[in-house]
């Protein structure tokens, strides 16, 4: 397994990390004998991080993890958690920060994280789910770093969802170590520019800003919340159909474009389109990790594999454009 040094951290972290999420479903929703023998073999494949959060399954997730680390007790394992502050924490940030921590560090079995991610998005004002990027900087900024200083986290975290220029102040302050992004198939422009009218949030090349800042990437919807399979049918564990991130407006129009980048399997350039966009995700340098929900077994044998293969080479990546052009000037 490829590894990857982690922005400034130091870390070298593998490019297949092993997302726990409730899309895939296996960390939440999964049998516990499947759970653990799919971790045991993340790790004997070389898979070093491991990421969470409280929102997946109300804590279900970082229970069943817990439980599968404290047995296997593997050595150097990163583990990144997130808090998300609803709306009624946002005037007390410092507390709900810590209390949200401290529950996370219980149910995992932990004393520390390796990261601590914060999970709300980021707009210039706030307002709903959102933070401003003043509340990001001047509160859970601090608030991370006492709990840093208690030795209760090594790393601060984003995920960085919002809007486009606040995530770029955000990241241009130095101040996280990591951030999450979306990056995918149907969405490449936290790398690349996009076409003119393209159906998708246009993240402006935010990879030059983490790059600058030295803040490590951890690729997060690289399957477009499996809309990149190409196919509508979910495994009964998965969640139902998530709401697209950064991509079109719903997951059957995701689905749809999906489906019509198959020339890259036609082409003989992959075997799937899930190869296609794994190995995609991991093609740009800038990226530290990439995260693929799963909820089977056989779909992190898939993922692994899909890793082992690298980068996707130059040909496939020009006709990966030249295939989303054609999405230029589509309804969102």
């Amino acid at each position: 397994m490829q590894l990857r040094t982690f922005g400034r951290t130091g870390m070298q972290l593998s490019v297949l990390g092993f997302g726990c999420g409730a899309v895939g479903g296996l960390m939440v929703r999964g049998d516990a004998a499947d759970q653990e023998r799919t971790v045991a073999r993340a790790i004997a494949a070389g898979v070093n991080y491991f990421d969470t959060a409280v929102l997946y399954g109300d804590g279900e997730s970082e229970k069943n993890l817990g439980r599968i680390l404290q047995k296997l007790k593997p050595a150097n394992v990163a583990v990144g958690t997130k808090v998300r502050l609803p709306p009624s924490d946002h005037g007390r940030i410092d507390e709900a920060v810590r209390t949200s921590l401290e529950g996370s560090l219980s149910r995992l079995r932990l004393e520390r994280v390796d990261i601590l991610h914060l999970h709300n998005p980021i707009t210039g004002q706030g307002g709903g789910p959102a933070l401003s990027v003043r509340q990001v900087l001047d509160d859970v900024v601090p608030a991370f770093e006492r709990l840093r200083q208690q030795g209760k986290i090594r790393f601060l975290g984003m995920t960085a969802l919002g809007d486009t220029a606040a995530l770029y102040q955000v990241i241009d302050a130095r101040a996280f170590d990591s951030a999450q992004v979306v990056y995918n198939m149907l969405n490449p422009s936290a790398a690349d520019e996009l076409p003119q009218n393209y159906p998708a949030q246009d993240y402006g090349r935010l990879f030059d800003h983490t790059e600058a800042a030295g803040v490590g990437v951890v690729g997060i919807r690289v399957l477009a919340g499996g809309a990149l399979s190409g196919s509508a049918e979910r495994h009964p564990i998965a969640g139902a159909a998530p709401e697209p991130i950064g991509s079109a407006l719903s997951y059957d129009v995701d689905i749809d474009r999906a489906r019509r980048l198959m020339p890259l399997v036609e082409d003989g350039f992959v075997s799937s389109l899930t190869e296609a966009a794994t190995r995609f995700a991991l093609s740009h340098p800038a990226m530290g990790t990439i995260l693929v929900g799963m909820a089977t077994p056989q779909q992190f044998e898939d993922a692994l594999a899909a890793a082992e293969k690298g980068p996707l080479p130059q040909a496939a990546l020009d006709r990966l454009a030249e295939l989303r052009q054609a999405f230029a000037g589509e309804a969102r």
